[in-house]
């Protein structure tokens, strides 16, 4: 497996992983938010969806890649301050060596599961956001996607999942996840309306695409290995406490300040 691109998704300047052959670092929502002096690779050349990443997130570049990024074996994504870990060393990113190991016995490498124990997906994703776009794409999966009907309420009993939107497969299995994703989120935009949205609320289709992950996996029985990841950067653990023990009390983002 010669040919390996891993995104890391970014919407400023960053220090990027040194392995530019591994990795390519893409500038999300360029369309709106190019600045100079960054050579990253823009989500907005060729086939892209580049103006919408303020409602899809890192899903611009998943677009632009399904769309544009050819001639490859694998492909992946993480984040300018969430990266998958080295075996080696849990403090530097994932070497490629190790990539192709994993994928020779996997479909998928994963991030860790996130486990909310006293909460399902469903109820931690209502506590969190406004529930109206939840239910309308549970609609939508029972309407237009019934064979992954099972799944999706698997997914949302469950007290875990994979998180973050980050991943690594061979291209084929990417095309048949990218093709799932954004059928699903376009049917999704066709029946709420988020302009009344706070702009946290607004990116509503990179919250949801978080959790068709699990349900694309489970649907199509995807073999799968989970890869520690860390984070770059200040990781705010006493604000993320804070606001998990206010959602408990009806509070939201969009609605709470620190």
């Amino acid at each position: 497996m010669s040919n390996i691109k891993i995104m890391v998704a970014a919407h400023k300047k960053f220090k990027m992983p040194s392995d530019r052959g591994l990795y390519m670092p893409v500038l999300v929502g360029a369309a709106r938010n190019y600045r100079e002096g960054i050579d990253f690779q823009r989500d907005d050349d060729g086939e892209n969806i580049s103006s919408k990443n303020p409602n899809y997130n890192e899903l611009t570049a998943i677009y632009w890649a399904w769309k544009n990024l050819n001639n490859i074996d694998a492909i992946g994504l993480v984040h300018y301050r969430r990266l998958f870990a080295s075996r080696s060393n849990r403090n530097v990113p994932i070497q490629k060596n190790e990539v192709e190991e994993l994928l020779k016995h996997n479909d998928v490498i994963l991030p860790k599961k996130r486990h909310y124990y006293i909460e399902t997906n469903e109820s931690h994703y209502i506590h969190a956001h406004n529930e109206v776009p939840l239910i309308e794409l549970e609609r939508i999966i029972d309407n237009n996607y019934p064979s992954y009907s099972e799944a999706f309420n698997i997914m949302l009993k469950s007290r875990k999942a994979h998180m973050f939107n980050m991943f690594i497969m061979e291209k084929e299995r990417f095309n048949s996840y990218s093709k799932f994703i954004f059928s699903v989120l376009s049917d999704l935009e066709k029946k709420i309306d988020i302009k009344d949205f706070s702009i946290e609320e607004a990116r509503v289709y990179g919250y949801l695409s978080e959790l068709l992950m699990d349900v694309w996996i489970i649907k199509n029985n995807i073999q799968y290995t989970e890869v520690p990841w860390y984070q770059v950067g200040n990781k705010h653990y006493f604000k993320k406490m804070i606001y998990f023990i206010l959602r408990k009390f009806g509070f939201k983002k969009g609605k709470t300040h620190f």
